[in-house]
């Protein structure tokens, strides 16, 4: 059984944050109005791929899901968009494509018309397009119609605004060169396979700009798998959840907190490039204050008031943010890292 603390959603520890904090009658007022505002938005993420390319064990390392695995809330028959309510966070999971042309046309039409929806207000629905590619095929065909004559011209939009409506990644990193020049023990890849994957990268972005003239800079990982008894923790996860978390709306990006995996483990073994969890913890907590005091005209850092809101942020982002908020070194502990 779940304790309380585990249940409270990040809105109801914003809420309760608010009303301990030693701040004016009038400023609690208005701070809460703004958290029931939050509370009604939704992030739509739409992920998408060729047959093969790890969708599910995607959303099942990044949201802690085992219902994506048995394809649950999947039409059998039609394979129409499965989706997937995570409260706040809907996940819309396309079918594979890759399967036959009459297939491919069917699903290719489900993607346009889910693009061009729109919400209440008139916006596009969907906020962020995951295409997932494979890292072990050498044939991407499939997946570059996909991106070029699916998904690219139905986001509406300039170039650059589409660039950060979309976010390619090649998954199975780890089997990119059938396996080899994998260090295992580690759980990353040695500097022949860095090379490698660095090229395929470059590779990918060049297609994709010389296509449709839209810039975007895929980024590769390994989402991990169970083979017998011996796990495969994910590789980059951290990094693809980064970049999740950036490509989405400010004052949306809080929402993550409370479908983050929970399983460190997931989000220990990166390219290092940048330390991807505290950077995560960071624009979240950004998108907290941002979200909170957004046309309030309350004076001063608010950011001190969020205790309980602090300590949750970073135990689902598995990191902290050093020294910026007195709250975060509090839990500087809890992590592996």
């Amino acid at each position: 059984m779940k304790n309380n603390e585990q249940e409270q959603t990040i809105f109801a520890a914003m809420a309760e944050d608010v009303k301990n904090a030693n701040i004016p009658e009038e400023d609690k007022s208005k701070l809460l109005k703004n958290i029931a505002r939050l509370q009604k938005q939704k992030i739509n993420l739409m992920i998408t791929g060729a047959t093969g390319c790890g969708k599910s064990s995607t959303i099942n390392a990044l949201f802690d899901m085992e219902v994506a695995k048995v394809g649950v809330g999947v039409d059998p028959e039609t394979q129409d968009i499965a989706k997937y309510e995570l409260g706040n966070l809907i996940l819309w999971d396309t079918p594979g494509l890759g399967d036959g042309k009459e297939a491919d046309a069917r699903h290719a039409a489900n993607i346009r018309r889910k693009l061009l929806e729109k919400d209440a207000d008139g916006n596009a629905l969907i906020d962020l397009v995951l295409v997932v590619l494979d890292g072990s095929s050498r044939d991407l065909g499939t997946s570059y119609d996909l991106i070029n004559e699916v998904i690219l011209p139905n986001l509406g939009g300039t170039n650059a605004e589409k660039s950060k409506r979309v976010l390619v990644a090649i998954n199975q990193c780890d089997v990119a060169m059938k396996g080899r020049y994998w260090n295992y023990a580690e759980n990353r890849p040695e500097p022949e396979l860095t090379a490698f994957l660095e090229d395929k990268v470059r590779s990918v972005h060049d297609r994709i700009k010389e296509s449709t003239g839209v810039d975007i800079e895929p980024i590769y990982y390994s989402a991990g798998f169970t083979d017998g008894n011996q796990p495969q923790k994910p590789y980059n996860l951290s990094k693809l959840l980064y970049f999740l978390i950036q490509y989405t709306p400010l004052e949306k990006r809080m929402i993550y907190v409370d479908n983050i995996t929970k399983d460190k483990e997931n989000l220990k073994h990166d390219d290092d490039e940048m330390d991807y969890n505290r950077e995560s913890v960071k624009t979240l907590w950004e998108s907290i204050k941002e979200g909170a005091r957004k046309g309030a005209d309350i004076g001063g850092e608010i950011g001190s008031m969020f205790g309980e809101t602090g300590e949750k942020i970073g135990r689902a982002a598995g990191g902290v943010v050093g020294g910026a908020v007195a709250v975060f070194r509090k839990i500087r502990g809890i992590f592996p890292w």
